[in-house]
């Protein structure tokens, strides 16, 4: 049996515990609003990008001249991905998860040739669980922290596929991340970023413009057209990094709910059993306060004197 001292120790040590989870739990709760109202906010910013796009597609014969260079078919031979992970410890199996997915969508391009299908990973952690499966992972990003340190990532991350379209003639690249559902859950989405969908760039120019009249512009076409798409590959890849940082505060947030949970289950048994064995304690000590004094009552009667 424990001695009392060290079931104190313990359900001190236990409490502390707790105070941890409960901060680690409400530090989740405020990043995941972060992160949602970050994606929101990308989310209006994209629809000004696509009426942008209405209005350099509002004619027919510019959607022919302008989208060609974009919206060409793929190439087949050739695909590159951009996976979205998480670096930090206990977000459940969040990075599990967006491989698997990844895996399994690219599973005709495994037989490619390496430089023909790279791979840029945001998290060590995906892009080690990427390289164990024998996947080209060129480049690993820091995952940003914070909504402030998503605009940088995102950058570096057009920078490569801008080398990606120069120097190698890819243009068919693939966006993996998790994005949170209902309550706590989330689960591994795809996104196509290049080339630009030319059913939906149909489905703009065709769209009715919400005002009286369609707004104008000055500069060219082509570079106006180019500048835009550049802004809504920028916005979405951005809005995945938002969504899979408040994918990652999510599955936190679920872990330190069943952690607080069990912890105060463990509390309550330590309590428990700490008063119980206080409480023999204290009977003992009682028993053997009422058993000397009827030792010393017998001791004295026996010998005629009288105990009082």
């Amino acid at each position: 049996m424990r001695s009392l001292e060290a079931m104190k120790n313990r359900i001190r040590s236990t409490d502390k515990l707790l105070s941890v989870v409960k901060t680690m739990k409400s530090l989740a709760a405020v990043n995941i609003r972060q992160f949602e109202r970050a994606a929101a906010s990308a989310a209006d910013y994209g629809e000004t990008i696509e009426m942008g796009l209405q209005v350099a597609l509002s004619r027919r014969d510019d959607l022919r001249l302008t989208a060609r260079p974009v919206a060409r078919p793929a190439r087949q031979e050739s695909l590159g991905t951009v996976v979205v992970g998480s670096d930090t410890g206990m977000c459940g199996s969040l990075n599990d998860q967006v491989a698997s997915f990844l895996l399994m969508s690219i599973k005709n391009y495994l037989e490619l040739d390496p430089s023909r299908r790279p791979i840029l990973a945001v998290g060590e952690k995906v892009a080690a669980i990427l390289k164990d499966e024998g996947l080209p992972v060129e480049r690993t990003f820091r995952v940003p922290g914070s909504v402030v340190g998503i605009t940088g990532v995102v950058e570096e991350i057009l920078l490569d596929l801008d080398a990606w379209r120069r120097e190698r003639r890819l243009d068919r690249v693939l966006l993996f991340y998790n994005q949170q559902e209902s309550g706590l859950n989330f689960r591994p989405r795809m996104f196509k970023l290049l080339p630009e969908d030319r059913e939906w760039l149909e489905t703009l120019s065709r769209k009715k413009w919400p005002g009286s009249s369609l707004p104008t512009y000055t500069m060219d076409r082509e570079p106006l057209f180019a500048a835009l798409v550049r802004q809504h590959i920028f916005i979405s890849v951005f809005r995945a990094l938002a969504y899979s940082l408040a994918s990652e505060n999510a599955s936190r947030l679920a872990a330190m709910q069943r952690a607080e949970k069990n912890i105060e289950e463990k509390l309550g048994v330590l309590n428990n059993e700490f008063h119980q064995q206080r409480q023999s304690l204290i009977t003992e000590e009682l028993l053997d306060i009422i058993s000397g004094f009827e030792a010393l009552k017998s001791e004295r009667l026996s010998g005629g004197q009288q105990l009082f």
